[in-house]
């Protein structure tokens, strides 16, 4: 009886022991592998894709200047978020931002985890989505913003208003903890970036010459190679975001390709109704708008669900790239509001429709439960205003000091020669 009690005890012991190895994190090197994978991506869809995309589309005169943005954002937003952003947005601090102990990325080295990664890693990952969303808004204020109030002003939204609502959604803050799905950044990124350009374009005004000179894309070739390499850098961007080589990951690889190619279509086969013909800009702009539009919903949708979001995507980022800008009449000179604000919004709010629990452990509109929808639009709404009021400030603080625009001379002779000294030949 005493060696059965031992060995009851023994196995307990085992039993305990094993549970206890079993709930600490370990590195997988699987996992770490693909999100090595992943972010090498990330940071591909902003230097050389976004760059080329946003280059190719502005006049010739601009092309270096545009391209120069999306480099020097990539340059200043690394040491910001090694600096303050990482901490902001991460560490454990309140419901609206994160503490300040991981700065200068305090307390993490080879042995730190998130997961299964190395917290290393996974501070990286986070940095390439950093720096993208501000590199986005550039889109909004092409060919008219100084250099210098460009390098201050993403200095200061990005960590003011970018890792601020990245801790609201995924670092613990009150949009997370209220349900809102957003998988790799409809919200944090892409609503954030159109809300933030959208203001840009209203309060720098409109481009010289804006609706009476020609003011067509210089090189679509270009714009074409830089939204192919959105395209196949955006599978870091939503499949990485599992931050595990999973299943579910394979999911939003899946659904990410379906709303892309349906979005593109449905852009293309609406400028071909309204206009005529189908231009190449159109399904390139069109491709980019399904990227956006399923990026909150990858981990949480299925394919059906991402075929009628990618879609609804196409049809209505061209009226927004169009119609509405028209209708409105301010100059967001690459659609940054058109494509990625209002492409955000759709895909936020249709997560909420399509989001299904076999898949993200979340049951949205279609299984019933019509609160998900409401979440999704609170969490639009409380960017949208943040973002837009406090880039709004930001603005015109910079105007005040050190003026954000460029002189009509300048703007006129080109931003490649008047700010940077270099030209396309």
């Amino acid at each position: 009886m005493r060696h059965m009690s031992k060995a009851l005890i023994a196995l307990g012991l085992l039993s305990f022991s094993s549970l206890s190895l079993a709930d600490t994190p370990t590195l997988n090197s699987g996992d770490t592998a693909w999100m090595l994978t992943s972010t090498a991506l990330v940071l591909f869809m902003t230097i050389p894709g976004l760059a080329l995309f946003y280059g190719g589309m502005v006049r010739k005169k601009n092309v270096l200047a545009t391209m120069m943005q999306s480099f020097a954002i990539t340059c200043i937003v690394t040491i910001l978020w090694m600096v303050a952003g990482y901490s902001i947005a991460f560490d454990s601090g309140n419901a609206f931002m994160g503490g300040l102990s991981k700065m200068f990325l305090h307390g993490i080295g080879v042995d730190t985890l998130q997961g299964t990664i190395p917290e290393s890693l996974f501070m990286v990952f986070q940095m390439t989505f950093a720096i993208i969303t501000p590199a986005l808004i550039t889109g909004a204020f092409a060919d008219r913003m100084k250099f210098s109030a460009m390098l201050w002003f993403m200095g200061i939204w990005v960590l003011v208003v970018y890792s601020p609502i990245c801790h609201w959604v995924w670092g613990g803050g009150w949009l997370g903890n209220k349900g809102i799905l957003d998988f790799a950044g409809g919200t944090v990124v892409h609503i954030n970036a159109g809300i933030a350009g959208l203001v840009c374009a209203l309060v720098l005004g409109k481009r010289v010459g804006f609706g009476k000179e020609s003011m067509a894309p210089h090189n679509l070739v270009l714009t074409v190679i830089g939204a192919a390499m959105l395209w196949v850098g955006w599978f870091g961007f939503n499949a990485g975001s599992e931050l595990a080589a999973d299943g579910r990951a394979a999911m939003a690889m899946t659904v990410t390709q379906i709303a892309t190619a349906a979005a593109a279509l449905g852009w293309m086969f609406a400028e071909w109704i309204v206009k005529g013909k189908p231009s190449v800009l159109g399904i390139a702009s069109g491709a980019v708008a399904g990227l956006v539009a399923i990026t909150p919903a990858s981990g949480f949708v299925g394919p059906m669900g991402s075929l009628w979001i990618g879609i609804a995507a196409g049809v209505i980022c061209y009226w927004g790239a169009t119609g509405l800008k028209h209708m409105l009449g301010y100059d967001d000179s690459l659609d940054c509001f058109g494509v990625h604000g209002i492409g955000g919004i759709v895909g936020a709010i249709l997560t909420g429709v399509f989001a299904l629990k076999g898949i993200g452990g979340t049951s949205g509109l279609i299984e019933g439960n019509a609160g998900q929808v409401v979440t999704q639009i609170l969490g639009v709404c409380a960017t949208l205003v943040y973002s837009g009021v406090l880039t709004y400030i930001i603005l015109k603080v910079l105007d005040v000091t050190i003026g954000l625009r460029v002189s009509t001379d300048e703007e006129r002779e080109g931003l490649d020669v008047a700010l940077h000294g270099e030209r396309v030949e």
